[in-house]
């Protein structure tokens, strides 16, 4: 049975950028599960499967509605044991659980900073006065004022991922000699900015950037099937 996976896009409906759907994406294809993306943009989101959530992705197999990344992934797990885990068993989970509050603390402010611009750029009219309001009031600044800092903290942000890549130099996943989900956390933080913005995050000779290589080539390699932004 085909999966439904509802995928936040922009203007253009063939390039999904966020990265708790790209989290989504990885793990049903590292289960060998067939999915039938349905492009959702912001505005549609509270729409989706009747409310079934405030924020994408969310997925239906068969009957069953699941919304958030994380709970996607230990859904996934629960129910298709006979195909490759996404953990590993329960200290898997725990650390996924860590990897996700890290990423989220360390990767995905900057992120925001670097790329906001081209996220604003990328939706359609409606939802591009929706991302900024909903974003400046978050942020408490323009999104021209957020973005401006980006050049002043790049330094800063590729120092921080030191912990990353130290781990890196002793295996080549952060699962280990495989991935698991801890790698698509990782990995849909940083497939957020490659698929938003051209600017530069990661040197090419950093062990993270040869990592994150890696992860765009896994299941056939899915991540490459959208463009880097240009």
């Amino acid at each position: 049975m085909t999966i439904l996976l509802y995928d936040l896009v922009g203007r253009d409906a063939t390039r999904p950028f966020s990265p708790h759907c790209w989290k989504a994406t990885m793990a049903l294809a590292h289960k060998g599960l067939e999915i039938s993306a349905v492009p959702t943009r912001f505005l549609e989101v509270p729409r989706v499967e009747g409310g079934a959530s405030k924020l994408v992705p969310v997925i239906r197999d068969g009957e069953t509605v699941v919304a958030d990344s994380f709970a996607i992934a230990l859904y996934l797990d629960e129910t298709y044991p006979d195909r490759p885990s996404l953990f590993g068993g329960e200290g898997g989970k725990a650390m996924a659980r860590f990897i996700e509050r890290w990423s989220q603390l360390t990767i995905h402010p900057y992120v925001t900073t670097a790329a906001i611009m081209d996220l604003y750029a990328m939706q359609d009219t409606e939802s591009a006065a929706y991302f900024r309001q909903s974003r400046e009031q978050r942020l408490g600044k323009s999104l021209e004022e957020v973005m401006a800092a980006r050049d002043a903290g790049l330094g800063n942000f590729r120092a921080s991922l030191e912990p990353l890549r130290s781990m890196l130099a002793y295996q080549p996943f952060i699962g280990g000699d495989s991935p698991l989900f801890a790698d698509y956390i990782v990995f849909g933080a940083l497939q957020w900015a490659r698929v938003a913005s051209p600017y530069p995050l990661l040197d090419d000779h950093d062990v993270v950037a040869q990592w994150f290589a890696r992860c765009l080539d896994l299941h056939g390699g899915l991540g490459r099937t959208v463009a880097a932004a240009a």
